[in-house]
C-alpha cells in the first residue's frame, strides 16, 4: 500500500508544479490567428530553446514528430542526444485547447493507465508563411522553443523571430541555441 501511496503523492507534486494554472499576464502572450494543424505536423528540429529540466540531458539533435491520431489528439515524439551519442526520446500526446484558432495545445509527457497527466501549455505564437517555422511559448514565459522544419534558419528570419519574442516579453538570453551539427547544421 506505501508504494501506491507515494506514487500518488508524488503525482500531486507534480500536478500542482507543472499542472496547476498559471497566474502570470497571460494577456501579453498571443498566438497566431489560426493554425492549419495538417500543415503543422510532422517532422521539426529544434534551433533554440529555454533549457528546462527534461531536456537537461540532452546535448543537440532535438527534434520533434507531430502526427494526427484517430480520437484528433496529437501524438507528440521528441527526440534529442545525449553526451553518449544515445538517442532519448520522450512520447507525449497534444490535445486542441482552442478549436476556434488551434493555436493553443496542452501537451503531456505522463501517461498513467491510459490517462495524460500533468498537461503544459503549448501556444503557437509565431509561424512562417509556409509552416517552414514556428514559435512556440507559453504564458508564463518560461519555456519556449523556435523550431523549424530544417536544422538551420536563415539569419533574417532568427531575426523576426528574435522580434517576436521580445515583443512577447521574452527574455531572449534564456535561450539557447541547440546543436544540429548531427543533423549536419552549425549553430547562427
Amino acid at each position: 500500500m506505501k508504494p501506491f501511496t507515494t506514487l500518488i503523492n508524488t503525482l500531486i507534486i507534480l500536478s500542482l508544479l507543472f499542472g496547476a494554472p498559471t497566474f502570470a499576464s497571460a494577456a501579453d502572450v498571443t498566438t497566431v490567428p489560426y493554425v492549419e494543424l495538417q500543415r503543422y505536423l510532422g517532422h521539426w528540429f529544434e534551433i533554440a530553446s529555454i533549457p528546462s529540466w527534461f531536456q537537461k540531458p540532452c546535448v543537440g539533435g532535438t527534434t520533434a514528430d507531430y502526427r494526427l491520431l484517430n480520437d484528433g489528439s496529437i501524438s507528440v515524439v521528441n527526440s534529442c542526444l545525449r553526451a553518449s551519442d544515445e538517442v532519448l526520446i520522450s512520447q507525449g500526446r497534444a490535445f486542441v485547447a482552442d478549436t476556434e484558432t488551434n493555436a493553443k495545445l496542452l501537451v503531456s509527457f505522463v501517461n498513467f493507465q491510459g490517462n495524460w497527466l500533468f498537461p503544459g501549455d503549448y501556444w503557437i505564437l509565431g509561424l512562417g508563411r509556409n509552416y517552414e517555422y514556428a514559435v512556440v511559448g507559453e504564458p508564463t514565459r518560461n519555456y519556449g522553443w523556435i523550431l523549424s522544419r530544417t536544422c538551420s534558419l536563415p539569419q533574417e528570419t532568427i531575426s523576426d523571430i528574435i522580434n517576436l519574442l521580445t515583443e512577447q516579453g521574452y527574455d531572449i538570453n534564456r535561450f539557447a541555441w541547440t546543436d544540429q551539427s548531427s543533423a549536419g547544421c552549425s549553430q547562427p
